[in-house]
């Protein structure tokens, strides 16, 4: 008796670790998921020249270096380290921070950056929305009308109340 439950005890435990080595083993066919590495990406770089805090900083195939050269474009554009953009005609402009010249000598400024920015957030805006910019400048008008007519009435209360002190 003592043999039939020692083996009975003994296949139980090996059932056990037979269903503890399943676990933790994939099953057949299925493949583990990799870890995902941080790929190095470019995207947002755009290639060209660009001055940064004070340097002028050329960019390309994503990677920026100080340029340390005169760097001569494919228009004729010469730029120089210190900024000085010399077009093939003859004339010359000083690119200031934030300036960026493309790599086949368009200059654009800091301000043109930004405007063409606002403009693209703008029609992002409105393709999402639709209408709904105009909603918002005839609520922004009716509240400004409204603040109006509220000094208005204000201005009324103030000239009607000195003129009851005056009596």
């Amino acid at each position: 008796m003592k043999i039939k439950n020692s083996l009975l005890g003994a296949f139980a435990l090996a059932l056990l670790n037979m269903a503890v080595a399943q676990a933790q083993t994939a099953r057949p066919g299925r493949v583990q998921p990799k870890p995902r590495v941080a790929a190095a990406t470019t995207e947002g770089i755009k290639d060209g020249i660009s001055m940064q805090k004070g340097r002028v900083v050329l960019t390309e195939l994503g990677i920026s270096n100080p340029l340390t050269a005169d760097k001569k474009l494919i228009n004729g554009t010469t730029i120089t380290p210190a900024g000085v953009v010399t077009a093939s005609d003859g004339t010359t402009t000083q690119i200031t921070e934030g300036d960026y010249v493309s790599l086949t000598g368009r200059v654009t400024s800091r301000k043109a950056i930004a405007d063409a920015d606002s403009i693209a957030k703008v029609m992002v805006f409105d393709a999402k929305y639709p209408g709904k910019r105009k909603k918002m400048e005839e609520a922004a008008a009716k509240k400004a009308k409204e603040k109006e007519k509220r000094d208005e009435e204000k201005a009324k209360a103030k000239a009607k109340a000195e003129k009851k002190k005056k009596k």
